[in-house]
């Protein structure tokens, strides 16, 4: 049920799909052995997807690997249901790209904010839970880090 994102949660930090999967394994094993200490009553979602995220992030520190962001950033099926043009799709990728290109370019802790909020879908409250931060830092990271694609994005308008 949470295997999908707690994967695209691995791989977000460890940028590597294989790495990904066993950051996943790792972290679901490690959530098994903790069920004594998740606080029943509480949403069991954040709880685990911190798990996955600080197992990702102990791997990253071990193994000392930076490697570039590689995230599909939609998969929204096409209205109606009819394949897009090949012109839309170029376009569409290109977008995502560029887009991609400037989250990347973003510090830590907006970067992290906007991946969670934004890529994983998930809400203030989880994102707050699984960074380890209060939902008002979630917020105001959004929103610097939201003025600061923004401001990229219009100074590479005027430079094209």
């Amino acid at each position: 049920m949470h295997q999908g994102i707690a994967l695209r949660v691995a791989y977000l930090v460890v940028r590597n799909e294989s790495e990904a999967e066993d950051v996943t394994q790792d972290g679901f094993v490690k959530a098994y052995r903790s069920l004594g200490r998740f606080h029943e009553g509480s949403p069991f979602r954040p709880w685990l997807l911190k798990i996955i995220r600080n197992e990702a992030l102990n791997r990253v520190r071990g193994n000392r690997r930076r490697q570039g962001l590689a995230v599909r950033a939609s998969n929204d099926p096409v209205s109606g249901g009819a394949a897009p043009s090949p012109e839309t799709e170029v376009i569409s990728d290109d977008q995502s790209r560029r887009l991609l290109t400037l989250v990347e370019a973003l510090p830590e802790r907006y970067r992290s904010v906007v991946l969670h909020r934004y890529l994983l879908d998930l809400s203030e409250q989880e994102t707050a839970e699984v960074l380890g931060v209060p939902v008002g830092t979630v917020k105001s990271r959004s929103h610097r880090a939201l003025e600061r694609l923004r401001r990229s994005l219009d100074a590479e308008e005027k430079t094209t």
